[in-house]
C-alpha cells in the first residue's frame, strides 16, 4: 500500500468530531495529523498525538500536510479552500462546496493550476436507505419510472443556537444549503442533470429569517418527474424514498443509522456499524402479468461513509476518478442558487 495520505481538520466541532476523525483515525490510509482550534483545544482529548494549530495559516504551513478537510460554516468554504489548493494541498469540503456555480468553476481551475484536487463530502450517497433505493430504482423492477420523491422532513420549530445560522446577514444559509445539497445530489447522481426544474422556498417558523421549507421538481426525459422536499416544520416525518413506475412502486422511511451511532461514540471499524434495524424495511409493490399486486419488504445494504474517503485516497493516490463530479457540483449549485 502507499504511503497514507496525512491529513488536517480545520474544525473540531460536530463535524470533525462524527463524520471526519472516526474514519481518519481508523482507516490506515489516512494519517490524521492536525487539526485547527482557535479557542478551545478539545480534540487532544480524544486523539491526544494529535496538533492543534491556532490559525489556518499555521495548517497549511505544514509541508507535511497532504490533505485539508474544509468542514468550517458554510460562507467560509470557498475562501479556505481556495487558500488550501494554493497552498498546495488537496482538498475535501463539506457541502456547499461553494455559494455559487462560478465559485464551484474557480475551485476545479484553481486546482489543476496548482496540481491538486478538489474533493465533496456527499456522504449521503452512501447511506443505506439510499444505496438501497437505488438498487431498486436500478433494477429495473419498477418498470418506466414516473414519479420519485425525495425528503428530508425535520420537526425543529426553535431557531438553531448559532446566531449565523438563522440571519439573512449570513450569505449560503438556510435549508437550501444545509439539507438540500445532499437531496440534490443524490437526484442528480441517479439521473443526472434535468432538463429543466423549479423551486420554492418560503420561511415558516416563528421569528426565522432563512428559509426553512424548500421544494425542487425536477423534470427528465420520458416525463419523469423528480421532486425534492426538505422542511422544519414536519411533526409526523412521510417516506424519505418513494419511486413509482409502469410496473411498481417502493417506499422507504429514512433509516440510515451511521450519524446517530457516531455520535454515540461507535466507530465505522464495528462490525454493527451501519446495519439497518429490523422492521425499517423498504416496501417493494409489483404488478405481475396477470394483474396481481405481489407485495414484499426489503431490508437496506449496508450503509458505510468509509466508502468516500476510499474514494479520496484512490483518487490522490492512483489518480482514480472520484464519483462526485465537477459536472454534478456544478449541476447541484445551479439548483441550490436558482
Amino acid at each position: 500500500m502507499s504511503a497514507p495520505i496525512v491529513t488536517g481538520l480545520l474544525a473540531y466541532g460536530m463535524s470533525g468530531r462524527v463524520f471526519h476523525a472516526p474514519f481518519l483515525s481508523t482507516n490506515p490510509q489516512f494519517k490524521m495529523k492536525a487539526v485547527v482550534e482557535r479557542n478551545q483545544k478539545k480534540m487532544v482529548a480524544d486523539y491526544p498525538e494529535i496538533i492543534s494549530y491556532n490559525t489556518v495559516e499555521e495548517i497549511l504551513a505544514d509541508d507535511e500536510i497532504e490533505l485539508i478537510i474544509v468542514n468550517t460554516p458554510n460562507f467560509t468554504h470557498f475562501d479556505f479552500a481556495t487558500r488550501a489548493l494554493r497552498a498546495g494541498k488537496h482538498v475535501l469540503i463539506e457541502k456547499p462546496a461553494a455559494g455559487n456555480v462560478a465559485e464551484i468553476k474557480a475551485l476545479f481551475d484553481i486546482a489543476r493550476e496548482n496540481g491538486k484536487q478538489v474533493f465533496c463530502y456527499q456522504n449521503r450517497r452512501w447511506d443505506s436507505d439510499f444505496m438501497s433505493f437505488k438498487e431498486i430504482v436500478e433494477s429495473g423492477r419498477l418498470g418506466k419510472l414516473t414519479e420519485v420523491t425525495l425528503r428530508w422532513d425535520r420537526y425543529k420549530p426553535q431557531l438553531n443556537i448559532k446566531p449565523f445560522k438563522e440571519t439573512k446577514d449570513t450569505p449560503i444559509n438556510g435549508i437550501v444549503y444545509e439539507l438540500g445539497p445532499h437531496l440534490v445530489d443524490q437526484a442528480i447522481h441517479l439521473f443526472g442533470k434535468p432538463l429543466s426544474f423549479d423551486k420554492l422556498t418560503t420561511i415558516q417558523r416563528e421569528l426565522s429569517e432563512v428559509p426553512d421549507y424548500v421544494n425542487f421538481r425536477l423534470t427528465y426525459p420520458a416525463g419523469l418527474v423528480v421532486q425534492i422536499v426538505s422542511g422544519l416544520l414536519t411533526p409526523e416525518p412521510l417516506p424519505a424514498f418513494v419511486a413509482h413506475g409502469s410496473l411498481g412502486s417502493y417506499t422507504k422511511q429514512r433509516s440510515d443509522v451511521q450519524e446517530a451511532q457516531l455520535i454515540a461514540g461507535m466507530l465505522p471499524n464495528d462490525d454493527a456499524y451501519g446495519v439497518e434495524p429490523a422492521g425499517m424495511e423498504g416496501k417493494l409493490v409489483t404488478i405481475g402479468i396477470d394483474g396481481e399486486k405481489s407485495i414484499e419488504f426489503a431490508p437496506s445494504l449496508k450503509g458505510d461513509y468509509v466508502n468516500l474517503f476510499y474514494a479520496v485516497y484512490h483518487a490522490i493516490r492512483e489518480n482514480a476518478l472520484y464519483p462526485i463530479t465537477e459536472e454534478h457540483m456544478a449541476w447541484q449549485m445551479e439548483l441550490l442558487e436558482a
